[in-house]
């Protein structure tokens, strides 16, 4: 604060605004891991590797769901200038669930930066996430989580010229967890990023991760399992089925999935979660027939391959995440709202602190 004219004013008035242009070493990459790669680009999969995928997968590859930027600062103002390349459209997901780059300063959510109607290639968004000119400086761990369903572009993170920066406290593990799925994985239909199932659950468990979670396209392709496996994760956390046409689809890519992960991961965690419950199932015979006899497969490939003597894989029946009972916890009768993806996260966390040795809270 200033004395000026006998008035007490906020120093934000006089500050000068440092904006620190990405990439920047004083602001850490999360969930991204090919982020340098793929030369500051917050794409989820290699760009060397996109004539291998479906174009569909490479697209919604673009979206950086899971992806975030961390660090601690004293700067009382935190901004942002963001570019989108449209507006938000879609049907199931409002503009902060789709476009939505929150920030969270010290577990809490303080505000989004969304596109509007006017959202176009050079339009530049700046916006202002909190003033705390107010109150005494102190240094906060900051996390911004960008969009679920929105290639967005940060162009710069905005503090105060003379704040402090400092490296974002570390995770619990070393290692991320890593989950590939459905729309479902990336976030649909959470109200804003943060509340993923995932992005929940790394605030849970101080966790890491990764989102490889691409809508309607999480099919289990051998291309896809090949990116997967590069990585060097604490868990793999399988999240698909939901988007395969038929029970034998299922069956024809979920062991060869495993298969391609084992190949260069022996005895790395593998968690697989079959699908949750869905309204269709409670009012169609089909339906609930088909679904059941996916979640067979699932579990019928755990169960193979634990007999066979992998001790490092396990099994979660999705509808004890997310069950019929609470189907509250679903926006279009399928996708989780933010209640189903704290049941999930609730679901999954048990797990994942046994599994990695985690002591509870």
């Amino acid at each position: 604060m200033r004395l000026l004219a006998g008035l007490l004013i906020a120093t934000s008035l006089f500050a000068e605004t440092n904006w620190l242009e990405l990439p920047n070493p004083q602001l850490e990459i999360d969930g991204l891991p090919w982020f340098a790669e793929n030369h500051g680009e917050f794409y989820r999969l290699p760009e060397r590797l996109k004539d291998t995928f479906r174009p569909p997968v490479w697209n919604l590859a673009k979206s950086p769901s899971g992806g975030r930027i961390r660090f601690r600062t004293d700067s009382p103002v935190i901004q942002i200038r963001v570019e989108y390349p449209k507006p938000p459209d879609m049907r199931n997901m409002h503009a902060f669930g789709q476009t939505g780059l929150d920030l969270y300063a010290d577990g809490v959510y303080a505000s989004s930066a969304i596109a509007d109607k006017d959202a176009k290639p050079g339009k530049v968004y700046e916006h202002k996430f909190f003033d705390l000119s107010q109150r005494p400086r102190v240094m906060r761990d900051i996390v911004l989580y960008l969009p679920l369903y929105m290639p967005a572009k940060v162009l710069s993170i905005g503090v105060e010229s003379d704040a402090k920066m400092e490296k974002a406290k570390p995770f619990a593990v070393t290692k991320p967890v890593v989950f590939y799925g459905t729309s479902i994985t990336q976030g649909g239909c959470a109200s804003h990023s943060a509340m993923s199932y995932q992005a929940i659950l790394g605030r849970k468990l101080n966790l890491d991760f990764v989102n490889l979670g691409f809508s309607g396209n999480g099919k289990g392709e051998s291309e896809v399992a090949k990116a997967v496996a590069e990585l060097d994760p604490s868990v793999f956390v399988l999240d698909f089925s939901a988007n395969n046409e038929s029970v034998e689809s299922v069956r024809a890519v979920y062991a060869p999935f495993i298969e391609t992960l084992r190949a260069k991961h022996p005895d790395t965690p593998i968690l697989c979660i079959s699908l949750i419950a869905t309204s269709a199932e409670m009012f169609n015979d089909e339906t609930r027939l088909t679904r059941r006899a996916m979640r067979d497969v699932i579990s019928g490939v755990v169960k193979s391959r634990t007999a066979a003597g992998d001790a490092h894989i396990t099994f979660i029946d999705g509808t004890e995440l997310l069950g019929f009972s609470q189907l509250d916890g679903v926006v279009d009768g399928t996708h989780p709202n933010d209640l189903g993806f704290q049941w999930m996260a609730d679901g999954i966390s048990s797990r994942l602190r046994e599994i990695l040795h985690l002591s509870p809270r």
